[in-house]
């Protein structure tokens, strides 16, 4: 029971707005963002430490781009290249805006539901992951 989505943005689109925006247009209770290919002009990007962000000014290349949709959160990571080749990773945050075009493909589970809780161990929303028969 997987439904797949297929979505072309284009030049001035924010990828994370556009991401949540599809999830909530297409009532998405429970995603993975399978694959994204395409160009930023600008790249914010949530480094590993969890408090500091890199800003970087395109043109680059989207390399790998997946995670898990929710209907309040997506937890998205991000990879790009510079023109040099140099390759910047980490969480997509707002301000990742398409330059030319970007390419994505998602599917729903339609027998689950994602959710996110408080983990005290881990500090942060956790993926809470339900059957939608029970």
């Amino acid at each position: 029971m997987i439904t797949p989505y297929v979505k072309r943005l284009v030049k001035g689109d924010d990828l994370r707005n556009s991401l949540l925006e599809l999830v909530k247009v297409n009532s998405i209770q429970a995603g993975s963002l399978l694959t994204g290919v395409g160009c930023l002009s600008h790249a914010n990007i949530r480094l590993a430490n969890e408090k500091n962000t890199l800003n970087i000014t395109g043109p680059l290349e989207i390399i790998m781009l997946s995670g898990t949709l929710t209907p309040q959160h997506i937890h998205v990571h991000i990879s790009v290249a510079d023109r040099e080749g140099n390759v910047y990773g980490g969480h997509l945050m707002p301000g990742c805006i398409v330059s030319y075009t970007t390419e994505l493909c998602m599917v729903a589970f339609n027998n689950m539901i994602f959710s996110r809780d408080y983990d005290p161990q881990t500090g942060f929303e956790e993926l809470v992951i339900s059957d939608k028969t029970n």
